[in-house]
């Protein structure tokens, strides 16, 4: 069976500091290298917003595009987790409740992320070594 992408992206927001450094804690613990990540407000993620016809200006949820599908809020966090080491592969175990559930809780964290963790003035500029997981317009 032939993957449709080699890689999964992950879409966030790019100026606020608790999904930086989520992006952060997932490169460190992903060492296979599953995802690849943009800004929600870049070009590339306003692109990918557009195609699926999803809020341009909203950027409330992590967006995880596997296999040409969107997920977004609790289902791309467990999701993602299915592919980071240690033990945070297991996480998936909160499947067995139900998704308004998981997302209520979500919900909070995400409207009171910038209160509670702060806000960037700009989008994160990865490093050189860093770059090829990070998407931009013309890749």
């Amino acid at each position: 069976m032939q993957k449709s992408n080699q890689y999964q992206i992950i879409l966030f927001d790019g100026v606020c500091n608790f999904c930086n450094a989520s992006i952060n804690f997932i490169i460190d613990h992903d060492p296979e290298k599953h995802f690849k990540f943009a800004p929600l407000q870049s070009d590339f993620g306003q692109k990918i917003l557009g195609q699926f016809n999803k809020n341009t200006e909203d950027f409330d949820s992590v967006i995880l595009l596997k296999n040409n599908q969107l997920y977004q809020k609790s289902e791309a966090a467990l999701e993602i987790t299915k592919h980071l080491s240690g033990f945070w592969k297991y996480l998936t175990i909160f499947r067995i409740l139900p998704t308004f559930v998981l997302n209520f809780f979500y919900d909070i964290i995400a409207t009171n992320r910038y209160l509670i963790f702060g806000k960037s003035d700009s989008c994160r500029m990865p490093t050189p070594d860093l770059k090829e997981r990070f998407l931009v317009e013309n890749s």
